[in-house]
């Protein structure tokens, strides 16, 4: 039965569905979730480490310069997916995009593997990327109103995390798949295109028995269904040995439903009602874009041209610095909820800076080689990796619910278009590896914006560890007990 069923008062609806959600125990319901929407991040891994390697280029006939295009595609088609299923999904509610983009992602990949020839590859890349750049919006919002307060930041830290051990298990699949003594070179990396498919095809199913978001149902007039949803859930929760506790009554809220959601209101939200929280937002996410773009595209280069690393071998190299990058979000993210999201985000930007900045000195001395700078990278990206997925989940929960889909995609098109710049960047300094000095300037430029970053989230960040979402920012639809009482 409902702690509280939805009231209507003059077409206000008073319910208690965000206080009932959030003081649920952890149980297998909350992991079906975790598994169920948290493999987006391994996709987009496992997408972007498969075709960096181009085992396609010499099959389809392709030159670097198309290769390279080829990334530009998939990241043109996250950043159309991000702004075209962001509204929808704020729209239409989670569940609908969470399993729309999921198949619009599938497709796109699986016919990947079936390209003919380099145009039809190019296509099924920016499919791809527009369906992975839906996941982001619509799961990062269905996550953050299904997970209880107090374990929603190490939850969506941890699951953003997981974009690394999608990397990682690409380059051990590309190392055996791209390797013509294992598979003949025109089926190897098309084999490689199928393994995002068959683990997405392999969660589709658990998808499925996800509910729909009950915060997402209260603010757009479905006050009922969002109570039996609760209802169904807090059963589950019960038959799965959860004990849950009575319900505070002064925790209701009053939320009056208003679909009209343009242009008026999203300026009003990001930049009069918000606008110091669009300021931390964007500096958190360009500045950790920038960083990650600057070293990830272009680690390879570094090893090859200042430190003789063959070509092949630089995916080894690529394994320890994915592994860091992996286990910093896991072993850290917990701290994001007791120690909090301010402190952390400071510190871990803080330390990143920090370490990259003795890397730069390190590397300009000559003191160091491949794998003492792959251990510098493992050290500082350990930090920068929490401290980023930290970024996404600031700008997801620092904004109402009602444009909260919206609020992912605009950071994140915001983000990708800064990073972009990065790799031209940096390649460019690079050079033919004869002169240090160029990137060594490079690497003290990017601590110094990550370090940045963090100081602007120590001075405006916001202390939302183990608070409601509604306590962090009200719904758009929220209204007082008096005002609802006098509509």
């Amino acid at each position: 039965m409902s702690e509280a069923v939805a009231q209507r008062t003059d077409g206000a609806i008073r319910s208690l569905v965000p206080a009932r959600m959030d003081r649920l125990p952890w149980t297998k319901f909350h992991w079906s979730v975790v598994f169920g929407l948290g493999i987006s991040w391994i996709l987009d891994g496992l997408e972007i480490q498969i075709v960096s390697e181009s085992g396609f280029q010499k099959s389809l006939g392709m030159s670097a310069a198309q290769v390279g295009l080829t990334g530009t595609v998939y990241l043109v088609g996250q950043v159309v997916g991000a702004l075209t299923f962001g509204r929808l999904t704020d729209r239409l509610g989670r569940r609908k995009l969470f399993i729309i983009t999921l198949v619009i992602y599938l497709v796109g990949s699986g016919l990947a593997g079936l390209s003919p020839n380099m145009w039809f590859l190019w296509v099924c890349r920016f499919v791809a990327g527009m369906g992975i750049g839906g996941e982001y919006t619509a799961i990062n919002s269905a996550i953050d109103e299904l997970i209880p307060s107090r374990f929603r930041g190490r939850v969506d830290i941890a699951i953003n995390g997981t974009y690394w051990f999608g990397a990682f298990f690409g380059a051990l699949a590309n190392l055996y798949l791209l390797n013509p003594d294992n598979v003949a070179e025109n089926i190897g990396w098309r084999l490689a295109f199928f393994i995002g498919p068959i683990l997405g095809l392999s969660i589709i199913w658990l998808r499925r028995h996800i509910p729909e978001s009950p915060r997402w149902l209260l603010t757009h007039g479905r006050g009922e269904e969002a109570e039996r949803t609760v209802d169904e859930i807090e059963e589950r929760v019960r038959r799965e040995g959860g004990d849950i506790p009575e319900v505070d009554e002064s925790k209701a809220i009053l939320v009056k439903p208003e679909d009209r959601m343009g242009a008026k209101v999203l300026w009003d939200v990001f930049v009069h009602r918000y606008g110091r929280r669009t300021v931390l937002g964007l500096t958190m996410m360009v500045t950790q874009s920038f960083l990650y773009n600057a070293i990830f595209f272009t680690y390879a280069l570094v090893l090859t041209n200042f430190y003789g690393i063959s070509k092949a071998d630089t995916s080894l190299y690529f394994l320890p610095f994915a592994a860091g990058n992996l286990l910093g979000p896991l072993l850290l993210g917990h701290f994001f909820d007791t120690i909090g999201r301010r402190k952390m985000i400071f510190g871990t930007y803080t330390i990143a800076g920090v370490v990259l900045l003795a890397s730069a000195w390190a590397f300009h001395a000559q003191i160091l080689n491949a794998t003492t700078h792959t251990i510098f990278w493992c050290v500082a990206f350990f930090f920068a990796s929490a401290g980023a997925s930290a970024a996404y989940l600031t700008v997801s929960e620092i904004f109402p619910l009602e444009v909260r889909g919206q609020a992912i995609s605009y950071f994140f098109v915001v983000a990708q278009c800064a990073g972009a710049i990065a790799p031209v960047l940096y390649g460019a300094l690079i050079g033919d590896g004869k002169d240090r000095m160029p990137l060594t300037w490079g690497y003290v430029a990017g601590a110094v914006i990550m370090i940045f970053g963090g100081v602007v989230a120590w001075l405006i960040g916001i202390d939302a560890e183990q608070k409601s979402l509604e306590d962090v920012a009200d719904p758009l639809s929220k209204v007082s007990e008096e005002s609802g009482a006098a509509a």
